[in-house]
């Protein structure tokens, strides 16, 4: 993990400083509009070594990772805590980020544990009805969810439960003019995302149960299905106990890789209902060169898809116990 964090690190970081930015020259020309008597070559050397951008490519990586001083000596990268600064917002990007992730953790944990909680169960019922005209009914509906972009399940989303229902804000946090505190303040936040988490949840049903479904069909053609069964076990002891076992292996795998992905796959939501969160602000790094940010974001989702791989493999371990960690046979 460490290994893979540090290459793709390095990669990204050498993506982005091809960009044609210097902002070590934006601000040294910021400064010479202000005051004319000042002189750019010593400006714009200051604020090289202010940013820590004095140097070849590659020490200029290690201090932003932190390894690395800067031209006065101290360390002020990422292993410090130190993300950069937002030229953008002028302040601090771990100040920036803090709010706006907090509102993607609420939007996305909410979205995956009522995600999981209907996917779960209704995927075991399709496979254990397979054939059924239940199951045929739930597999065209997830085949319409999975095959319709994001966004325009959003769009008829906001038009049904917004204008013509009147159930939920279009978009925002919070209610404006409203100074809410405490729990009244957390429904009121509650509220506001009622209607993107409903999108986000409809949006995952569609794959997930399918997923589900087809784990739970191979489940319960194994051989070790079959000898239940000829031992007379009860069926819902079958499958609770003998196949739900078998098929957590993939359905572990689709989650674990289906965490790691909301957060990028949040951004279209965030910016169709107007919420303050990482992908919103992600994009807006993007569209305005706003590096700092975006490269912050990008080491957390990067942070998040390698974090996930690792939760993956100490689950395998709890859930199937063939698997051992350690090697031993």
């Amino acid at each position: 993990m460490l290994a893979v964090l540090l290459l793709l690190s390095l990669l990204v970081y050498l993506v982005y400083n091809l960009l044609p930015i210097d902002k070590a020259a934006d601000m040294a020309m910021q400064e010479i509009a202000a005051n004319k008597n000042l002189i750019y070559a010593e400006r714009y050397l200051y604020w090289q070594r202010r940013y820590g951008l004095d140097g070849g490519l590659l020490v200029r990586y290690l201090r932003w990772l932190g390894l690395a001083p800067f031209y006065d000596g101290s360390f002020q990268g990422l292993l410090q805590g130190n993300l950069g600064s937002s030229i953008a917002y002028g302040k601090p990007v771990a100040e920036v980020i803090v709010e706006p992730l907090k509102n993607t953790l609420f939007l996305n944990l909410l979205s995956t544990a009522l995600s999981l909680s209907i996917t779960l169960p209704l995927g075991a019922f399709c496979a254990i009805k397979r054939g059924s005209k239940r199951d045929t009914a739930v597999q065209v509906a997830t085949i319409v969810g999975y095959s319709m972009p994001a966004f325009i399940i959003a769009i008829l989303f906001i038009w049904l439960f917004a204008i013509q229902l009147n159930l939920f804000p279009v978009s925002g946090t919070s209610s404006v003019g409203k100074d809410y505190v405490g729990f009244r303040a957390f429904l009121d936040k509650l509220w506001h995302f009622g209607l993107p988490l409903l999108v986000t949840t409809f949006v995952s049903l569609g794959g997930m149960t399918r997923y589900v479904r087809a784990a739970m069909i191979e489940a319960l053609h194994l051989d070790c299905i079959r000898t239940a069964r000829a031992k007379g076990l009860h069926e819902r002891l079958i499958v609770r106990t003998h196949a739900w076992r078998n098929a957590l292996l993939p359905i572990v795998t689709l989650i674990v890789g289906w965490l790691t992905s909301i957060f990028s796959g949040s951004i279209m939501i965030e910016n169709v209902f107007g919420i303050n969160g990482i992908g919103k602000v992600y994009f807006e790094a993007l569209t305005t060169n706003d590096n700092e940010i975006a490269l912050a974001m990008q080491m957390f989702y990067i942070f998040l898809a390698l974090a996930g791989n690792l939760l993956a493999d100490f689950t395998y371990g709890l859930v199937d116990p063939r698997v051992r960690v350690g090697g031993r046979q």
